[in-house]
């Protein structure tokens, strides 16, 4: 597939401090890219050179075929777009905020009016023209963001962390809008977050930027459900522990994690060890499950995060699990912070790193 935005050995400072660090990628036209990093690895600055608003202080940024520079750094600017993960609005109307871009471009009244009213039903902000931008909720203003990126209809969307501490409902909204403008418009995305759960199911491939420097790059299932050095150093990973392992008779292992708590995995190693588990590999039941599973483990939910369609619980059971069941599930239970439950995962769940 053809490749929309290229960089190459792209290294940039600030002063003393690199915030990429030799960095090569290739986004492919059409593609939903995810670049996944911790706070302060870099991804931010990276899409600002994407964008042409910044520029690398070494290394090469070809955009459409072209070598990016001072000659045609202001037409690719126009190219491509990129919202911020801090909202910043104008203290005026949704209308008028929306409405900015195209008016810069000379876009005619009629013309306006409709592109307009276009990029508010992608984000289901029809009705809300003549609101005061700064007054809606922290959500509804970062769907302003979004529409006003998308009335531009640009090639390449650039998305900072696009759904960062916003409420259930504004993440869903934003996620459908995402897949949908890649889908029916061919928009090429590239979205920096560290959200792996938006990593694995919004996007065509990832790739991993940890302190300025580029990891592995792949598909979904390739870098987040498999062994990865990399994620294991990422700070959000869930369900990762390490601990000292023995070599059962059965040819299993089990890994002392913690006082009191053991993880039985399917390997067969010795020593110290680090391991993970998928949250969508952990069954979630009100009372002991018998069963084929090799780890079953009793705790309390102390924190639930509602995904429209999934529930996330974090549960405690002498260590914190994440593990992710349907809303279906989590309703028919009558769960909720507090709640006593079961945790249990086969052997095959738990996988070295």
């Amino acid at each position: 597939m053809r490749w929309l935005i290229k960089l190459k050995d792209v290294t940039k400072r600030y002063g003393k401090i690199t915030a990429l660090d030799s960095v090569s990628l290739e986004v492919r036209e059409k593609e939903i890219l995810t670049v996944l990093g911790p706070n302060g690895s870099g991804k931010t600055t990276m899409l600002k050179i994407m964008a042409s608003i910044d520029e690398p202080t070494s290394g090469e940024v070809f955009f459409d075929g072209e070598k990016v520079n001072n000659g045609n750094r202001g037409n690719v600017r126009k190219r491509s777009t990129m919202v911020f993960q801090k909202t910043t609005l104008f203290n005026t109307t949704v209308y008028k905020n929306v409405a900015y871009g195209l008016k810069l471009r000379g876009y005619s009244k009629e013309e306006t009016d409709e592109k307009v009213k276009e990029a508010l039903e992608l984000v289901k902000l029809v009705g809300y023209e003549n609101r005061h931008a700064k007054k809606l909720s922290g959500g509804e203003q970062q769907r302003v963001s979004l529409a006003r990126a998308l009335v531009l209809n640009t090639k390449l969307l650039l998305l900072d962390e696009p759904t960062a501490n916003l409420d259930p409902k504004n993440v869903s909204i934003i996620e459908e809008t995402i897949s949908r403008v890649n889908r029916d418009f061919n928009t090429t995305i590239v979205m920096a977050t560290h959200n792996m759960f938006q990593a694995e199911t919004l996007t065509s491939r990832v790739a991993v930027l940890l302190g300025g420097k580029m990891g592995e790059i792949g598909m979904p299932r390739e870098i987040l459900r498999g062994p990865s050095i990399d994620l294991a150093s990422f700070a959000r990973l869930e369900n990762v522990f390490s601990g000292s392992s023995k070599i059962l008779r059965e040819g299993t292992s089990i890994i002392e994690v913690d006082d009191g708590i053991e993880v039985e995995a399917a390997v067969r190693q010795s020593g110290k060890v680090t391991v993970f588990v998928r949250p969508e590999d952990i069954i979630v039941t009100k009372s002991r499950l018998f069963s084929s599973a090799r780890n079953v483990f009793r705790g309390k939910i102390v924190e639930v995060s509602d995904f429209e369609s999934v529930v996330r619980l974090r549960v405690d059971v002498g260590k914190e699990f994440v593990v992710q069941i349907t809303k279906r599930s989590f309703v028919e239970m009558k769960l909720n912070v507090g709640s006593t439950v079961f945790l249990a995962f086969k052997a095959s769940s738990v996988h070295l790193v």
